[in-house]
């Protein structure tokens, strides 16, 4: 608007202070407008005027006369000689249709920038899937005691962070267990960045698996849609979300994209060694901090936890392993009702799979069979050394319940189908000859 005015009020006055016209020259000449005097009223032919600021108006209605007598035509006296009244009216009328056409000139400038951006269907769905699912991902700290060297002060350091998702509106928080692994105090931070002091309910070492609870207003707990993970098939799209803030990369939710590479995968347990079968396998990158935050499908429900990453450069790139939601789910309800998992054992040590493989045997060597486990209890005997100082092997399990056993892996995993209290038969190796005993199997002990 103020351009607009400005520039009107210039012309005004280069038109009311022109200066007086130069004499006519002949080296310049202009083209002028006039009706012909042997054509109608309405026909227009272009006479040459020799003069640098003079114009010719015509009108065929208008009976002027100019210098020469004719009467069709015009000759405008210099700009100087102009009535200034004309030329005032003149550009206040240009200055008002400027000022009305400019707001239709803004606002169609503003309707171009503001253009949306197109995003493709299956963009669009990722988009959603993140936002819908992020207020559900937490950012985990883990805080360690530490005591100052110098002036003995006792502080909480962080020692380790990691992810997790709420499970349900009792304020209760699934994570892994090597996330909390050794921490005096943890603290919990949701997606509004609000911060609580958490409670460990209880964890499963042998899967991973760990449970939180912290006492939040339940309008700020949204609980992750759960899903199952029985159906999942190999090239299935899936999605993982994380929380690797502060001590990473000081970033905020963070959503990487991949596909399900494999099935039915197994690693162990980071705290002790047990194997978690039936893992899923992908090339979503996992990143640093990551570790205990949901694995998802593309309905947006949880398909399993994302544990542990195998890659060979060191990178956040690689291999990705994710912990089954069917898996979770059994040892999350314990965990929550009874504050631990009942699962059932032996009671047995076992000898490294290697050294059983030295002495050209296949099967599981006790090594520390205590009496008071059930193993010890149903006569399964230890590896001892005699009066001589020479080694005498304990006996080799081959199979439990006619299940054939060649490692530690293959003897968990038919622990972990059995209950406490069955009553399974075990045949092991004792010397050259093979034989069968029934075991009772009992609860894990208690653990801290």
């Amino acid at each position: 608007m103020a351009t607009t005015t400005s520039c009107s009020l210039l012309l005004s006055t280069l038109f009311l202070h022109s200066p007086p016209s130069p004499q006519l020259s002949n080296s310049s000449s202009f083209f002028n407008l006039s009706p012909s005097r042997s054509s109608p009223p309405t026909s227009i032919s272009l006479n040459p005027i020799r003069s640098k600021r003079y114009f010719r108006i015509f009108s065929s209605k208008l009976p002027l006369n100019d210098n020469n007598g004719d009467d069709d035509a015009l000759l405008l006296t210099p700009f100087s000689t102009v009535k200034p009244f004309f030329l005032l009216c003149t550009s206040v009328a240009l200055s008002f249709s400027l000022f009305a056409a400019s707001p239709a000139v803004e606002s169609a400038s503003a309707f171009v920038v503001s253009t949306p951006r197109k995003l493709q269907t299956d963009e669009l769905a990722t988009v959603r899937l993140f936002q819908e699912n992020t207020p559900s991902v937490v950012y985990i700290t883990n805080l360690a005691v530490r005591q100052d060297a110098f002036t003995l002060d006792v502080l909480e350091v962080p020692q380790g962070s990691g992810s997790g998702f709420v499970w349900d509106k009792l304020g209760h928080i699934v994570t892994n267990y090597h996330v909390i692994r050794g921490a005096s105090d943890l603290r919990v931070t949701l997606a509004d960045q609000s911060t609580f002091d958490a409670k460990v309910v209880g964890f499963d070492q042998d899967k991973d698996v760990a449970v939180l609870r912290i006492d939040a207003p339940k309008d700020k707990l949204r609980p992750i849609p759960v899903g199952v993970s029985a159906d999942l098939l190999v090239g299935q799209k899936v999605f993982a979300i994380g929380n690797p803030v502060s001590i990473y990369f000081g970033l905020d939710h963070t959503l990487t994209t991949g596909v399900i590479s494999g099935l039915r995968r197994e690693i162990s347990s980071a705290a002790t060694g047990r194997p978690i079968q039936d893992v899923i396998q992908t090339d979503a990158a996992i990143n640093p901090g990551n570790s205990g935050g949901p694995l998802l499908d593309s309905s947006g429900t949880l398909i399993g936890i994302n544990t542990a990453i195998y890659s060979p450069s060191g990178a956040s790139s690689g291999v990705g392993f994710s912990i089954p939601v069917d898996t979770v789910g059994g040892i999350v309800d314990q965990l929550v009702r009874f504050g631990k998992v009942t699962r059932p054992i032996l009671g047995i040590k076992f000898a490294p799979d290697q050294s059983v493989e030295q002495l050209g045997v296949s099967g599981v060597l006790v090594l520390d069979a205590p009496p008071s486990g059930p193993a010890g209890k149903a006569g399964l005997q230890s590896t001892k050394r005699d009066g001589y100082g020479r080694l005498v092997l304990g006996d080799i399990i081959t199979s439990v319940n006619g299940t054939k056993v060649s490692n530690g892996s293959d003897l968990y995993r038919i622990l972990d189908q059995c209950k406490v209290g069955d009553e399974v038969t075990v045949e092991v190796l004792r010397g050259d000859h093979k034989e069968k005993i029934s075991v009772t199997l009992e609860p894990k002990p208690d653990e801290s």
